[in-house]
């Protein structure tokens, strides 16, 4: 939920910083121009802890919120909005069945949406629902290392990642990349077992893993899903599993306010109803960074920290944005 920092640029010989006149800053800037000339519509399945804020944050960016829980509900929202974000953060029981049946739904309606793994890995309600996932997967996925690497291991992707493999925790199961035909199905990819989950499984909502350990597992779950893959942290690191981009910036407050990660994953949603999954995991997360960056500037504290940073998200303007520092290398 808070996984969100600020630090410097990263020092990788393979990156180079993104030119001013890349096409990727201009679809970066026509997307959050759209976003703010046209309100998009973005609805929210996310979870109670943070459901207010998601909202607030949408709305500064420039979007408009809904939020439900009944599939119903979501499916005939999903019908006159652009795009959906799910976050399993809060969990009920009958969650269980209701988020592959939403899932199924948006698939049947070919509508894009967010997923947000939150505490991926813990307790065998929120397993069940991210191993059904698999199945009809999201266009973008937004979460911390732990919790990327979790989900690639739960869908059996390749060979194991991150530090937490280390050592003798890791068997020959796991994740890495992926290569189906149908974009989907990776070949020749063990299946992941109970002890690789638990390896990766994070202390509650919170990463064990730095960005840089989830690098492979974001490119294998971007190729896997035919979309994009956001993993925060203290440089931020998004892949549509060909290229690999970082961002830097936020702020040290991110962390000691909850729904930081939670709300990106919305304002990722309110993007992806005008853009495509790269562009709108872009667009968002230097969005966030560069409004984190100012309100970190100008708080005394995470309560203040809170209004400047929405203050912060509808000032930011789409120059601004397109102009974030953003370093460019192949995934491989």
């Amino acid at each position: 939920m808070n996984d969100q920092n600020t630090t410097t640029t990263p020092a990788n010989p393979a990156a180079t910083q993104l030119p001013p006149d890349s096409p990727v800053r201009a679809r970066i800037l026509e997307a959050a121009r759209t976003v703010r000339n046209t309100t998009p519509l973005a609805q929210s399945v996310t979870n109670f802890v943070t459901v207010n804020f998601v909202a607030n944050a949408q709305l500064a960016a420039g979007g408009t919120a809904a939020m439900s829980y009944l599939p119903d509900d979501v499916l005939a929202t999903a019908e006159i909005c652009n795009a959906s974000y799910i976050n399993v953060g809060t969990l009920q029981p009958y969650f269980r069945e209701a988020f592959p049946e939403i899932a199924r739904g948006f698939k049947r309606l070919s509508h894009p949406w967010v997923l947000d793994p939150v505490a991926a890995g813990i307790g065998d309600t929120r397993t069940a629902i991210l191993t059904a996932f698999r199945d009809t997967p999201p266009t973008v996925v937004r979460g911390n290392a732990s919790e990327i690497i979790t989900l690639a291991t739960m869908w059996g992707l390749g060979a194991p990642f991150g530090k937490a493999y280390d050592g003798a925790a890791a068997a020959s199961d796991a994740d890495s990349n992926a290569d189906g035909t149908d974009g989907h199905t990776a070949h020749g990819a063990a299946e992941a077992t109970d002890a690789d989950i638990t390896a990766n499984r994070p202390q509650g909502v919170e990463s064990v893993d730095d960005v840089d350990s989830a690098r492979d597992a974001a490119v294998a779950l971007a190729r896997f899903i035919g979309g994009a893959v956001a993993v925060s942290g203290a440089v931020d690191l998004v892949t549509d599993g060909t290229t690999v981009y970082r961002l830097p910036g936020g702020s040290a407050y991110m962390t000691k306010i909850t729904g930081a990660g939670c709300s990106l994953g919305g304002v990722v949603g309110t993007y992806l109803a005008v853009a495509d999954p790269l562009t709108a995991a872009l667009g968002a997360s230097a969005l966030y960074n560069q409004a984190g960056s100012v309100a970190g500037r100008k708080a005394h504290g995470p309560g203040s920290f809170q209004v400047e940073f929405l203050d912060a998200l509808w000032a930011t303007t789409p120059e601004q944005i397109a102009a974030a520092p953003i370093t460019v290398e192949s995934a491989r």
